[in-house]
């Protein structure tokens, strides 16, 4: 209850901060529209809205889901084959070397203009977070706990399965984390580079009709969808793993 008031707290103290500065600046409804002009737009085009929604909300979920499954694979072959480091950590480095505009066009020439190229743009981003926290994660498993698996005889396979991955998992809700909040770029970068659909779509849309109210529309709902995502997958991490404690520094 503490955090939704919180949460609708920020949200009014946002709000007014934008209508403030509509009405310091005097700004016209083209450039800025006013908060009360955007629940207006939204109430008449909500059906629109959440038709692009649902696909945009696809396509970042579906990038996220790869894009966990490929990096949690990758920090494990990482760390399982030592030799494997050499080869997948440059391709990690690559993915985010190259900004993900650039590399946009290339996947919808490949891919096409439907939802593949968009998935593929949202798991390109999600790949480096969660193959960084999980493999780093791997790496820095506590000593004493590997010391003791070794007195009692674990392989190389036991010690990964039933220490070093365990000991990890909190580094994975991490960088799981991280992906949900940077997933839905991927997936707008895809629908503004080439698409027919999405809230990206709409807002190009919306901005070349000069339906600024409708963009904004477009990307408050967008914006609520991204909340709604990390909360869940916040709280379906902290579920999984219970033994993760939280240490509050005010207290030290």
């Amino acid at each position: 209850m503490n955090r939704l008031l919180r949460a609708l707290v920020v949200a009014g103290g946002l709000i007014t901060v934008w209508q403030a500065i509509v009405w310091i600046t005097g700004a016209p409804p083209y450039i800025l529209p006013s908060p009360a002009a955007v629940v207006v737009a939204w109430a008449a085009e909500w059906r629109l809205i959440l038709d692009h929604a649902a696909l945009t909300a696809a396509e970042i979920v579906l990038g996220l889901g790869f894009g966990a499954v490929l990096g949690s694979t990758s920090a494990l072959v990482m760390a399982y084959f030592r030799p494997a480091r050499r080869w997948l950590m440059p391709v990690l480095v690559i993915s985010q070397a190259v900004p993900v505009f650039a590399l946009a066009p290339l996947l919808v020439l490949w891919l096409g203009y439907g939802m593949a190229s968009k998935v593929a743009m949202a798991t390109l981003i999600i790949y480096f977070p969660v193959t960084a926290a999980f493999h780093d994660g791997l790496r820095r498993t506590e000593p004493g706990w590997l010391d003791l698996a070794r007195t009692m005889d674990a392989g190389r396979w036991a010690m990964l399965r039933h220490v070093r991955v365990p000991a990890a998992l909190p580094a994975l809700a991490s960088g799981l984390r991280v992906a949900t909040a940077v997933a839905p770029i991927g997936a707008v970068v895809g629908e503004w580079v080439g698409s027919s659909a999405g809230l990206g779509y709409l807002m190009l849309h919306a901005n070349a009709r000069m339906q600024v109210d409708v963009m904004f529309a477009a990307l408050a709902t967008l914006a609520v969808l991204v909340v709604a995502l990390y909360v869940g997958v916040d709280r379906a991490l902290r579920r999984a793993l219970p033994w993760q404690v939280e240490s509050n520094p005010s207290n030290d």
